[in-house]
């Protein structure tokens, strides 16, 4: 087989042709070395490669495998990991320049198990800041660019998984999902992207975003493949506070199962009445619904809240989580954040005691609402992304202004899949989500496989030339508009600020004041005539049905 078609195997046909023998992983770690080296310069989807590595590995996997000691699906595979799971004596920065020279002395969990499991690490994968923020130019790593498209974004912040993964440089990469960092760059790049239950995979070891938000997974080709990758990873960590101690069956046994007679729950105003998308997503979208149908599942619209609601929950929660996390740097050297990073979690300091509190409470509700919903149904479906936008048109402030499709499972904590579901007129992925009751993920990625074998999408591959230069963009810095604040506003942020530590040099400071109305907002339409007796979610019912 020539290197030209190994770039295209899933990780499924990968791990049978490895299995049978009839696949070297040495060869195949060569040929996806070979071909990463070539993109890199048009991708930007590594930051710390480690090829040579992976190649001594590959020929100790080829040595065990030929001696009968084959270990499972991952064995002789190459993968790559987001720049925030820690790594045993390979730089890890969280592609932060406050982070810029930290080195690890010990690999966390999920790697530990891949390791155990016989993969192949080739190397620390580009992110967002902390896995935070967006596509920022201010930092000393480039951004990735996204293979269907270089002139557009990659979806974040597993920016460089996804990336990785839709180019063929590795068959699957491991991303962090706080709020659809999983599920929106598997989207825009057209792939699947599994957030799995909360707890469900350590994250002992990997660079906090926020910690009770906070999942780890798999971006590959297909559902099948992160079941695969869920067997690795998945399991109880006692080095994990949220870590579930709950049985791990085998994800991959049930795959070809199909969906006939499982009950699914459609969330339309999600797409067609809470968020604006592309014109040529509500098509897909109807066309999906078909074909789960089709299938022999049962399909009922259904109306939750509106999509604001969870994006308030989440973010009140979330960001408060990240300025803690991040506080002392922000005080001491605001300057050497990216811009994005500052613009979505500074906010964070108008929020109180109490709206961390009311946040907490409404996601009590949330996953109260949603335990009498899963005795009504198997699974949920809805919109993922609509197509990528292009790279140097990001605006930060949108992020405490526009909601996610994929935060309301951030809430619930259940299982969460991103399908490709289409594309448009010019060739961007279009995506779907499918999700379920926490701990069903098995019954999830059946019906994200089941879909896929009937639409066949994600056989589709984009179009690379290794040599080629990226496309041409033109990024510039985000400039605040802070003309429609309020001057009580802005006496509110400044005092804030202060009161939080932050003496922020004079543009910072605008930048803070520029969406300090959007995250005030946020926080107040949380408010409610709570009962003292109404408690705040907890690790214990995040993910509990």
């Amino acid at each position: 087989m020539s290197s030209a078609e190994l770039h295209d195997l899933t990780l499924a046909e990968a791990a049978g042709r490895i299995k049978a023998k009839e696949l070297s992983p040495v060869e195949y770690t060569k040929a996806l070395v070979a071909r990463s080296e070539a993109l890199q310069p048009q991708l930007f989807a590594y930051l710390t490669p480690t090829y040579d590595l992976a190649i001594d590995h590959a020929k100790v996997a080829e040595q065990d495998i030929a001696a009968g000691n084959y270990r499972g699906g991952m064995h002789g595979i190459p993968y790559a990991v987001k720049d925030i799971y820690d790594t045993a004596g390979i730089l890890t920065t969280g592609q932060s320049k406050t982070n810029i020279d930290r080195v690890p002395d010990a690999d966390c969990t999920a790697v530990v198990k891949l390791r155990d499991a016989g993969a192949i690490l080739t190397g620390k994968l580009t992110t967002h800041e902390f896995a935070h923020g967006g596509p920022s130019f201010d930092l000393p790593w480039p951004p990735a660019r996204n293979p269907w498209n270089t002139a557009h974004f990659t979806g974040g912040s597993s920016s460089g998984s996804g990336a990785a993964v839709a180019a063929g440089l590795v068959p699957v990469a491991l991303g962090t999902d706080t709020g659809g960092s999983i599920r929106s760059p598997a989207g825009l790049c057209g792939l699947a992207g599994m957030k799995p239950t909360y707890g469900r995979v350590s994250r002992a070891g990997v660079i906090p975003n926020s910690y009770t938000y906070d999942h780890c997974g798999p971006l590959t080709r297909t559902a099948h493949d992160s079941a695969i990758v869920l067997n690795a990873i998945a399991g109880y960590d006692p080095a994990d506070p949220a870590s579930a101690n709950a049985p791990v069956e085998d994800f991959t046994a049930g795959i070809g199962d199909g969906i006939k007679g499982m009950r699914i729950a459609v969330i339309r105003h999600f797409w067609e009445r809470d968020s604006k998308v592309h014109a040529e997503l509500p098509a897909a979208m109807e066309t999906a619904i078909d074909v789960l149908r089709s299938l022999g599942a049962e399909i009922e619209e259904i109306e939750l809240r509106e999509l604001q609601y969870y994006q308030d929950v989440k973010v009140v929660t979330a960001e408060a989580e990240v300025l803690s996390i991040n506080l002392r740097e922000l005080q001491s050297r605001p300057q050497d954040f990216g811009q994005d990073f500052r613009v979505r979690c500074l906010p964070a300091c108008l929020f109180s005691a109490e709206d961390y509190v009311r946040a907490g409470r409404e996601r009590r509700a949330i996953t109260t609402e949603m335990a009498k919903l899963y005795r009504r149904f198997d699974l949920f479906m809805t919109a993922n992304t609509s197509a990528a936008p292009r790279i140097d048109k990001h605006d930060p402030s949108t992020f405490m202004r526009t909601p996610s499709f994929t935060t309301p499972f951030n809430c619930t904590g259940g299982p969460a899949l991103a399908l490709l579901c289409g594309f448009t007129s010019d060739g961007l992925p279009l995506s779907m989500q499918l999700a379920g009751r926490p701990f069903d993920d098995s019954k999830v990625l059946q019906a994200g496989h089941a879909y896929e074998q009937a639409e066949g999408w994600f056989k589709k591959r984009p179009s690379l030339v290794a040599g080629e230069a990226p496309a041409d963009i033109s990024p510039h810095p985000w400039v605040p508009d802070t003309g429609h604040v309020p001057n009580g506003v802005r006496v509110r942020a400044e005092q804030a600020a202060l009161n939080m530590g932050l003496n922020l040099p004079p543009d910072i400071m605008e930048e803070l004041v520029a969406v300090a109305p959007y995250a005030l907002a946020m926080a107040g339409r949380l408010y409610r005539d709570n009962a003292r007796e109404d408690e705040v979610s907890s690790i214990f019912d995040v993910g509990r049905a």
